[in-house]
C-alpha cells in the first residue's frame, strides 16, 4: 500500500537495500510514479534520486536523463524539497547525464555540449569549481577523439573539487588516457593506488581491473593480470551496468588463451545480448565476444555450441556473424554522430589482435572448453634433434627404431608407430634385411601394447602381448618371449579387467611368488644353454642389439626378465605397506638384488640405477627418506655412467618428491624442472607434467614464492582436468584457493572455489571432497562480506552432510550457518539455525564452535540494534557462560582460558557498548585473567584485551593515568614475547591519553 507519503519513503528505503538489477529497476519506477501523486515535492525528489541511481547502474543510460531533466525542474521550482545531500546530488549527477548521453548514438553531440554548458552555468551560479566540467568535455573528446591533448590538460591541470569525480573513479580515467596513448607502463603506475587496494568506490576496482588486463599481459606481469581478471569479473558478471567489463574480460579470455573460460563467461552473462540501454558499453560487450568467438572460429571450434541470445540454439561461427553485424551497425551510428571514425578505429583495433602469450595462462579454474594439445610440429629443435628425424628409407626406419627401443629413448615411440602405420597404408612392405617378418610383427605387438596400457585398454595390452610373445617363439628369440611373458605377468600384478577400467587390487601373494620363481627359473635354463658374459659395452648395446648382435640381445632381454620380476615383488610390497609381511619384504630385496647385481656383472648400468629406484621408492613409502635419497642420488649417477640421460627423467622426479617432504624445496624445485626440461628435450610424452606442475606447486609454496605456487598448481589443475582426473584437479583447487587466501587474494580464492563447484564435473567430485571445497568457499565469501551468498553455500553444504554420521561436523556447519546468516541480517534464519546448532551441540558437542556463535550473536545484535539489543547481547552471552559450565575437563579440543577469555571479552565490548563502564572493565579484567592461564600462547589475544580494558579506564571512565600505566606494562609485555605489532598498537594509545592530559 503506497497511498501515503510515509509508506512510499518506506519503500524506498528498503528497495535502496536490494543489489542493483531488474527488480530494484522496476520497483523504484512503480515508487515514482507512487511518488508524483503527492502534493510534496520532496518525496517525488527523492524517489527520482532512487530511480535514476537505478538506471545508473543497470545500464539504462537512455532513461537516466529524462529522469534528470524532472529532477532538475523540481530543483528550479521548489529547492526546499531538497535536502543538502540531494541537492548536492544535483550538481553531481550532471556528470552522469554527460555520460548517459553519449552512450546514446542517437543523442547528437550538440545536444550533449549543450548539457556541459547547462552543467558549467550552474556550477558557477553555485560557485562551485571547474574542474568536473573539464572532465566531461575531456570524455567527449576521448570518446570522438577531437582535441584530446587539449581538454586532457584543461582537465588535469584544473585543482580537484568536492564535486570531482572520486580518487580511484579519476584515477581510472588518467590511466586509460595513457592506455590510449600507447603508454602502459605509464598507466599501470597511475593505476597503482586502485589495483593495489588504496582506492576504491562503488564501482571500483573492478572498472580498472577490467581495463588493466591487456597492459598487463602486453608488460609480462600475467600472476597480476590473473588475480585482477578472477577478482574483477566476480564483480561485474551478470551486470548491465558493466557490459564493457565484461566484454573486456572475454577479449582477455580470449588473447591469454583461456577460450573455455570466455565460453563460461558469455554462458553467465548472456542476458547482456538483450541490454540495449547503454549502447556504447553494448558495443564494448560485442566486441569483446567477437575477439572470443574469432579465435575459436580461427582455432576450428566454429561447429562448438555457445550461449547466445535467448530464442535459439548458437554456434560460434553462427553468433560470431550475428554480433559482427550488430557491432557494426551500432559503431557506423557513432561515427555517423560524431563525425570521425574514432569508434569503429578502436574496434577494428581491438579485433586486430593476436593472442599475447604463446601457452595458456593457468587461471586455476576448471574450464569446460579443453586446451587444444600441442600440435607435434611444436616439439622444440632440441627435441627433434634427440629423438632424430624419422627415416623415410624403411629399412633404416626400422633399424633406427630398433636402436632406440634397445636404448630406452622415449623417441623409439614415434618411430614405431611410423613403422606401424607405413605397413597399414601399404606405402611399405616387409623387407628381408630387417630379419624375419614375424620378428617385426612380434616388436609392433609389443609396442602396440604399451600404447594400450596407456589407454587403460589392458586387456587387449594384454592380449597383444600375448601374440608378441608368440611370435618372439616362432623365430626362435626365447629371450625376447620370455621377456614378454614375464612382462606380461608384471603387468597383471597392477592391472585388472574391471567395468570401468579402473586400476583394481592385483593378484594375491602367492600368485606373485609363482610367477616370480617361473621366470627365474627359465632364465636360469636359458642361461645354462647360453651363458650370458659381462664386458657388455654401456654405450654400445643398443646399437649392436639394433644390428641383431646376439649377445647384447640376450643381455637386455634378460635384464628385462629381472626387471619384471622386481617390478611385480615391488608391487605386491607396495600394496601392503604400511606393514608389510616378512615375505614380500624377503622377495622383494631378493629380486632387486639379483637386478642390481647383474646389471653390476654384465656392464648396464641403467639397470642398476633400475634396481636402486625401486629401492628408494620403498625406502621413501615406508619413511626412510635418507635412504631413498641416497639410492636415487647414486642411481643417476648409474645413470650418466650409461650415456642415456633420458632416464634420469623420472628418478630425478622421484627424488624432488623426497626432497620436497625432507624440506628441501629449493633442490626439488631445481630438479623437477630438469626433468621437465629433459621430458621436453627427448620427447618424452609420457612424463606426468600434471604431478610435476603439484610437486612444484608444493615447493614454491615452501618457499614462500606464492606466485609460484599458484602458476604450477594452476597448471597441474588444468593438466588433471584434461586426463578426466577430477577430484585430483579439485584437491589442487583446493589447495590453490588456501596459497590465494594466505597471500591476501581471498576473492581469487573464491574465484577458483566457485568454479570447482560449478558445472556438470562438480556433481562427479567425491562428496566429502565437495563438502570441503563448498565449506572453504562459504568462510571465503564471508571473508569478503559477502555474507548473504556465504550462507547460502552454508545452506547447500547443511543439506549435503545431511546424511552423514559425523555429529561435530553438523555441530560446525550448524553454527557457521547461523553466523553467516546473522552477518547477511536475515535475523528469523539466523535464529533458527542458531537452535539447529545449539540442539546439534546437544548431541554431537563442539563447545568451541557453540560458544563463539554466541558471541558473535552477541556482537552482531550491538552492531545492528544499538543499546536496545542490550539484553538480547548479555542473553546470548550467558547462554556461551552456559556451555562452557557443562564442557567435562577431559574434553579434547577445547581450549578453556581461550573460550572464556573471548566469552569475558566480548561482554566487556558488549558492555561498554551500551555505556555501562564499570561492569565492562570489570569484563575486560576477567578476559585479562583468563588469558593469563594460556602462557605465552594467549599472549596476543591478552594483548587485545588490555587494550580494551585501557579503553573502557580511560575514555569510558576518564581514568587516563591508570590506564596509561597499564599500557605501559602491555606494550613491553608484547614485546618481550615477540609481538612487535600489538606493542605499537598499545604505545599508540597510551600516547593518545598522554597528548590528552598533556
Amino acid at each position: 500500500m503506497l497511498d501515503t507519503p510515509e509508506a512510499v519513503v518506506d519503500a524506498l528505503r528498503e528497495n535502496n537495500g536490494r543489489p542493483h538489477g531488474m527488480q530494484r529497476t522496476v520497483t523504484a519506477e512503480e515508487l515514482a510514479e507512487a511518488a508524483a501523486v503527492f502534493e510534496d515535492p520532496a518525496v517525488l525528489v527523492t524517489a527520482l534520486l532512487e530511480l535514476m541511481l537505478a538506471y545508473e547502474f543497470t545500464g539504462e543510460h537512455r532513461k537516466s536523463p529524462v529522469v534528470f531533466a524532472r529532477l532538475l525542474k523540481l530543483w528550479d521550482t521548489a529547492p526546499e524539497s531538497f535536502s543538502q545531500w540531494e541537492a548536492h546530488q544535483i550538481f553531481w549527477r550532471f556528470k552522469w547525464v554527460t555520460t548517459s548521453l553519449l552512450q546514446v548514438p542517437e543523442v547528437p553531440l550538440v545536444t550533449i555540449h549543450g548539457w556541459i554548458d547547462q552543467m558549467r552555468t550552474r556550477y558557477a551560479a553555485a560557485e562551485h569549481g571547474m574542474q568536473p566540467v573539464a572532465a566531461m568535455r575531456y570524455h567527449v573528446a576521448a570518446h570522438t577523439g577531437v582535441g584530446i591533448p587539449d581538454a586532457f590538460d584543461l582537465w588535469a591541470t584544473r585543482p580537484r573539487t568536492e564535486l570531482s569525480d572520486c580518487e580511484a573513479c579519476e584515477i581510472r580515467h588518467f590511466a586509460v588516457h595513457q592506455v590510449l596513448a600507447g603508454n602502459d607502463t605509464g598507466a599501470l603506475d597511475t593505476w597503482a593506488p586502485v589495483l593495489g587496494g588504496g582506492a576504491s568506490c562503488t564501482e571500483e576496482p573492478q572498472m580498472s581491473q577490467a581495463r588493466a588486463l591487456l597492459p598487463l599481459l602486453r608488460a609480462g606481469r600475467v600472476d597480476e593480470a590473473r588475480s585482477h581478471h578472477l577478482a574483477g569479473y566476480r564483480k561485474v558478471r551478470g551486470s548491465t551496468g558493466m557490459q564493457d567489463e565484461v566484454g573486456l574480460h572475454l577479449e582477455f579470455c580470449a588473447l591469454s588463451r583461456n577460450e573455455g573460460r570466455g565460453l563460461e563467461i558469455l554462458a553467465e552473462n548472456r542476458p547482456l545480448f538483450e541490454a540495449s540501454g547503454a549502447p556504447l558499453s553494448h558495443l564494448g560487450f560485442l566486441t569483446g565476444t567477437e575477439v572470443l568467438l574469432a579465435r575459436l572460429v580461427a582455432d576450428g571450434h566454429a561447429d562448438t555450441a555457445v550461449a547466445g541470445p535467448p530464442g535459439r540454439n548458437w554456434t560460434a561461427g553462427d553468433l560470431l556473424t550475428r554480433v559482427r553485424s550488430d557491432a557494426d551497425r551500432i559503431a557506423a551510428a557513432f561515427d555517423a554522430r560524431n563525425g570521425t571514425a574514432v569508434v569503429g578505429e578502436r574496434r577494428r583495433a581491438r579485433l586486430s589482435q593476436l593472442p599475447l602469450i604463446d601457452e595458456a595462462l593457468p587461471l586455476g579454474l576448471r574450464s569446460s572448453l579443453p586446451r587444444p594439445p600441442v600440435p607435434e610440429a611444436a616439439v622444440t629443435a632440441a627435441a627433434a634433434t634427440a629423438a632424430a628425424e624419422v627415416p623415410e628409407d624403411f629399412v633404416a626406419l626400422v633399424r633406427e627404431a630398433r636402436r632406440l627401443a634397445a636404448e630406452g629413448h622415449p623417441g623409439a615411440a614415434r618411430l614405431w608407430k611410423r613403422v606401424d602405420e607405413r605397413l597399414a597404408d601399404g606405402s611399405a612392405v616387409h623387407d628381408d634385411r630387417l630379419g624375419p617378418a614375424d620378428l617385426l610383427r612380434a616388436e609392433l605387438a609389443e609396442q602396440r601394447a604399451y600404447l594400450l596400457t596407456r589407454e587403460d585398454r589392458h586387456e587387449a595390452s594384454r592380449t597383444e602381448l600375448a601374440r608378441a610373445a608368440d611370435l618372439f617363439t616362432q623365430v626362435g628369440m626365447e629371450w625376447h618371449a620370455l621377456s614378454a611373458r614375464t612382462r606380461l605377468f608384471a603387468w597383471k600384478t597392477v592391472f585388472d579387467d574391471a567395468p570401468d577400467g579402473d586400476e583394481v587390487a592385483g593378484p594375491d601373494e602367492e600368485a606373485v611368488r609363482a610367477g616370480i620363481d617361473e621366470a627365474l627359473a627359465e632364465a636360469e635354463r636359458l642361461k645354462s644353454e647360453a651363458p650370458l658374459t659381462d664386458g657388455a659395452d654401456a654405450v654400445s648395446e643398443g646399437e649392436a642389439a639394433a644390428e641383431g648382435d646376439p649377445g647384447a640381445e640376450r643381455v637386455l632381454e634378460y635384464l628385462s626378465v629381472l626387471y619384471s620380476c622386481a617390478f611385480a615383488a615391488y608391487q605386491d610390497l607396495r600394496r601392503q605397506l604400511p606393514e608389510p609381511p616378512v615375505s614380500a619384504i624377503e622377495r622383494f630385496e631378493s629380486v632387486t638384488g639379483m637386478l642390481h647385481t647383474e646389471a653390476e656383472r654384465l656392464s648396464v648400468p641403467h639397470q642398476v640405477a633400475a634396481a636402486r629406484q625401486f629401492v628408494a621408492d620403498v625406502a621413501g613409502r615406508r619413511g626412510d627418506l635418507e635412504r631413498a635419497q641416497e639410492e636415487l642420488r647414486a642411481a643417476l649417477k648409474d645413470i650418466e655412467a650409461s650415456g642415456r640421460p633420458w632416464r634420469a627423467i623420472r628418478p630425478r622426479a622421484l627424488l624432488a618428491q623426497f626432497l620436497v617432504v625432507a624440506d628441501q624445496a629449493a633442490e626439488a624445485t631445481q630438479l623437477m624442472h630438469q626433468s621437465m626440461a629433459d621430458a621436453v628435450r627427448y620427447g618424452d610424452t609420457e612424463f606426468a607434467t600434471g604431478p610435476a606442475h603439484a610437486l612444484l606447486g608444493h615447493a614454491a609454496s615452501h618457499l614462500g614464492d606464492r606466485s609460484g605456487a599458484v602458476r604450477h598448481l594452476s597448471e597441474a589443475a588444468a593438466r588433471f582436468d584434461q586426463d578426466g582426473e577430477h577430484n585430483e584437479a579439485a584437491e589442487l583447487r583446493l589447495q590453490l584457493a588456501d596459497v590465494l587466501a594466505d597471500s591476501g587474494q581471498q576473492a581469487d580464492a573464491v574465484a577458483v572455489l566457485e568454479s570447482v563447484l560449478a558445472g556438470e564435473t562438480a556433481s562427479q567430485l567425491e562428496e566429502r571432497l565437495a563438502a570441503q571445497a563448498r565449506l572453504t568457499l562459504a568462510r571465503g565469501l564471508r571473508e569478503l562480506e559477502e555474507f548473504l551468498a556465504s550462507a547460502e553455500e552454508f545452506l547447500r553444504l547443511a543439506d549435503t552432510i545431511a546424511g552423514w554420521k559425523v555429529g561435530p561436523l553438523h555441530t560446525m556447519v550448524a553454527a557457521e550457518t547461523a553466523t553467516a546468516l546473522a552477518m547477511a541480517q536475515r535475523a528469523e534464519a539466523a535464529d533458527a539455525a542458531y537452535e539447529r546448532a545449539v540442539a546439534s551441540h546437544a548431541d554431537a558437542p563442539r563447545p568451541s564452535q557453540i560458544v563463539r556463535m554466541m558471541c558473535e550473536f552477541a556482537r552482531l545484535t550491538m552492531l545492528f540494534q544499538g543499546a536496545d539489543g542490550l539484553e538480547a547481547a548479555l542473553g546470548h552471552l550467558a547462554r556461551a557462560d552456559g556451555v562452557l559450565a557443562a564442557v567435562p575437563d577431559d574434553a579434547e579440543d577445547f581450549t578453556p582460558w581461550a573460550e572464556a577469555g573471548g566469552v569475558h571479552y566480548r561482554r566487556a565490548r558488549v558492555l561498554a557498548d551500551a555505556d555501562k563502564f564499570p561492569e565492562a572493565l570489570t569484563q575486560a579484567e576477567a578476559a585479562i585473567a583468563a588469558y593469563d592461564q594460556g602462557g605465552e600462547h594467549a599472549e596476543a589475544p591478552r594483548a587485545e584485551a588490555v587494550r580494551m580494558a585501557a579503553l573502557i579506564e580511560g575514555e569510558g571512565l576518564d581514568h587516563p593515568k591508570e590506564a596509561i600505566a597499564r599500557l605501559r606494562t602491555a606494550a613491553t609485555r608484547a614485546r618481550n614475547a615477540n609481538l612487535p605489532e600489538a606493542a605499537e598498537i598499545l604505545d599508540a594509545l597510551r600516547h593518545r591519553f598522554e597528548n590528552r592530559r598533556g
